[in-house]
């Protein structure tokens, strides 16, 4: 039995490592594909000239820095706990996700608004001399950005928490999601310029690709900072905490349960409780130790848990006013007044 629990430790203490080497690989096909694909749309867009094409340039170079971002963030999130940080570095991958939501806003959102409003403003009629070499690369960028999806797509399938369980992870979804639709976009607006001759068409892909990767990156920000700022369990969690509490014989009252994320795989439970009356004082300590285990064996990423306890006040004798003093029944009658 014995030996048993130890295999099922070290297999829980072995999973985060597993997640991480999945999501690092996961990471570096993103980079890689990104690295290349900038390449090829930057040569293509000056080529060619195409407004389009060097907005999904600047897109795929701000993908790139976000990928490294995030292989900075798997591996700074896991350093141990030290006295500084006695709850560990676990928000560090926040932190970097945080960083690769302003690298899409800046670098890739921001350029491509430039190039549409630049391609608006210009009155000259341009060449669409290079756009099939544009689109041929579009279409070789369409099946890297879709393979690389399909990849992270499958991780997520095989893990507990869906998309939203891991900051690294989502960044790269949402990356490779905005990057496909970024690519037809950019495709569909050569296309129609290339058919009408009108540019517009090309400078609304440019300015569509800015809305939609200013719009990527906002969801993403706002996902890290709230997590920065210090975020509860789902209530489904909090709710089944509380009940585990409620189950304990010794337990009087659950007064209040607070909690909190601190990184992809561990929680801090705080709660407040009201033990019944009558538990002897030297049995406290074993009391709140065994409460404490019992979290942590349900849910191991419950990994701080503190117990503020209190003992309940004993129940009143029966017949007895809270105010203190004998029952009404038993209380000496005043003698009366002389008649």
């Amino acid at each position: 039995m014995s030996t048993d629990k130890a295999d099922k430790s070290a297999d829980k203490a072995a999973e985060p490592d597993q997640k991480d080497r999945k999501t690092r690989l996961t990471v570096l096909v993103a980079l890689g594909a990104n690295l290349l694909i900038a390449a090829a749309k930057a040569a293509a867009g000056l080529f060619a000239g195409s407004p389009a094409l060097l907005s999904e340039a600047a897109h795929s170079v701000a993908d790139s820095l976000n990928e490294v971002f995030l292989l900075a963030a798997l591996r700074r999130s896991r350093r141990p706990a030290d006295e500084q940080h006695p709850f560990g570095y676990g928000k560090e991958r926040y932190f970097w996700s945080l960083l690769a939501a302003v690298g899409i806003f800046v670098m890739g959102g921001c350029f491509s608004f430039l190039q549409g409003i630049e391609a608006l403003r210009s009155q000259e009629q341009e060449s669409t001399g290079g756009y099939i070499a544009g689109l041929v690369v579009l279409g070789v960028a369409l099946l890297a950005e879709g393979g690389s999806l399909a990849r992270a797509l499958y991780q997520v399938r095989g893990q507990s928490g869906g998309i939203g369980g891991d900051p690294a992870l989502r960044t790269v979804i949402a990356e490779d999601g905005t990057a496909v639709l970024g690519v037809l976009l950019a495709a569909g607006g050569m296309t129609l310029h290339m058919v009408t001759g009108q540019g517009v068409w090309e400078a609304s892909a440019s300015l569509a690709i800015g809305l939609l990767l200013v719009y990527v990156a906002f969801r993403l920000g706002k996902d890290a900072r709230a997590q920065l700022i210090g975020e509860a369990v789902d209530p489904e969690l909090r709710r089944d905490i509380r009940a585990l509490l409620d189950r304990q014989p010794e337990i009087d009252n659950v007064a209040s349960l607070l909690t909190m994320r601190l990184g992809l795989d561990s929680t801090l439970v705080a709660a407040r409780i009201d033990l019944r009356p009558g538990l002897e004082s030297e049995r406290l300590e074993l009391v709140s130790e065994r409460i404490k285990a019992a979290v942590v064996k349900e849910w191991p990423e419950a990994d701080q848990v503190f117990l503020d306890i209190t003992e309940a006040p004993a129940p009143l004798p029966e017949g007895t006013h809270a105010t203190g003093g004998a029952p009404e029944a038993e209380r000496p009658r005043e003698p009366d007044g002389p008649h």
